[in-house]
């Protein structure tokens, strides 16, 4: 198998790549190779939910979600959620629950995005963001996300996954 560099972006690249299928069949498959990504549940004591509204240069539009980074080569995705919350809300957990994983672009992209519940939160204390995220930082009950999420305000899919394994786990 043959792999060729299209782009490089940070720490994720675009790949061309000799494929040969179960069947047999060769092929030339297109992927971006992604770190990991850790994706954050942070719960305030009084059951509202931490949230960021984002900009999203590639959709050309704000992006309310939760909290989420990729991850640097080799590090832990709970290291990578930890600090994530940190940077991109100003808060801390000192309670983590891992709710497993997703697979969100498994068509053209290796991506594993590991999802945590984040609960005991710190006050918020100075964001660190990079220079290319635009976020502010808002909280809203379960009920109102889910409101959200059907009318279409809240359309992120990690979001609406990792809120829905929490749900369904009885986390939330």
């Amino acid at each position: 198998m043959t792999k060729k560099i299209i782009h490089s972006w940070k720490n994720i690249q675009l790949t061309v790549e000799d494929h040969q299928l179960p069947t047999g069949k060769a092929i030339t498959h297109t992927s971006i190779e992604h770190p990991g990504a850790a994706v954050i549940i942070p719960i305030l004591n009084n059951g509202h939910i931490v949230l960021v509204n984002q900009y999203r240069p590639s959709l050309n539009k704000w992006l309310l979600e939760i909290p989420a980074g990729t991850m640097e080569s080799g590090e832990n995705p709970l290291l990578c959620a930890q600090r994530e919350l940190k940077e991109e809300t100003g808060y801390e957990a000192t309670d983590w629950q891992n709710l497993g994983q997703i697979t969100p672009l498994a068509g053209f992209c290796d991506e594993i995005q590991h999802l945590f519940l984040a609960k005991n939160l710190s006050e918020p204390s100075e964001t660190d963001l990079d220079e290319d995220e635009l976020i502010s930082v808002i909280t809203l009950s379960l009920s109102d996300i889910e409101q959200k999420i059907i009318s279409n305000d809240i359309t992120d899919a990690k979001t609406i996954a990792c809120i829905s394994k929490a749900k369904l786990l009885g986390l939330i």
